[in-house]
């Protein structure tokens, strides 16, 4: 029996994106059985998160792996995933076409709707972003993971661990799901009841909005 893995899990790796982003997928998919899982951006070699502390190194380019099974993309603060579209864009429409799942967390969801993958699909993004994936054609829901046929989304950051979990149970069953969250320890048990926007202060949403619309206006 050849031990050559069955699906190939692509995460996109760009300039700016959020570490969590990608590497809670990473860890969670990572249990998948027949699987391998490769960092992969526009060249081979270390690319930096978004606050320019801490890298990944991808271990192919883009042009290297054209027809992963499962793609994840994860988001970065909205100017540098804008920057990084003409680059992902173009190879993510084309492994699109092939892949057996496409999914993104955070504001990765925009660079899905920036290839047309997501347009009148249900959706989800940071919360501060939802208002700009309805521009971009997707119908945002404020749900933690939604699923749309063959496109997978995850809310903000942290939200990546429940859609690679999600994905575990989906195509290896809860057993093998629910070992790979027993062996990471995934029990949240946050300090704060400040999560979403519909539970944090309403203050403190007000601020991030400001800041967010400070950002988008070049304020």
């Amino acid at each position: 029996m050849s031990d050559e893995p069955t699906r190939t899990i692509a995460i996109v790796l760009y300039e700016g994106f959020t570490a969590l982003d990608a590497v809670g997928p990473y860890d969670t998919l990572g249990h998948l059985p027949g699987s391998r899982t490769v960092f992969v951006a526009e060249r081979p070699g270390p690319v930096a998160g978004d606050r320019g502390t801490l890298s990944l190194v991808a271990a192919c380019s883009f042009d290297d792996l054209p027809r992963p099974e499962l793609i994840v993309v994860p988001g970065g603060p909205d100017a540098l995933v804008e920057k990084a579209a003409p680059a992902v864009v173009p190879w993510l429409r084309e492994a699109d076409r092939h892949s057996e799942l496409t999914t993104s967390v955070c504001t990765g969801a925009l660079l899905l709707a920036h290839a047309g993958l997501l347009t009148g699909r249900r959706a989800t993004t940071h919360w501060l972003s939802r208002e700009r994936l309805a521009a971009l054609g997707a119908r945002p829901v404020p749900d933690r993971v939604v699923t749309d046929g063959k496109y997978v989304t995850a809310a903000g950051v942290s939200s990546g661990i429940d859609m690679g979990l999600t994905l575990l149970g989906r195509l290896a069953g809860d057993r093998v799901a629910q070992s790979a969250q027993l062996m990471i320890e995934y029990d949240p048990q946050p300090p704060y009841d400040a999560g979403s926007p519909e539970s944090a202060p309403a203050d403190l949403v007000a601020h991030w909005r400001k800041v967010a619309g400070s950002a988008a206006s070049g304020a």
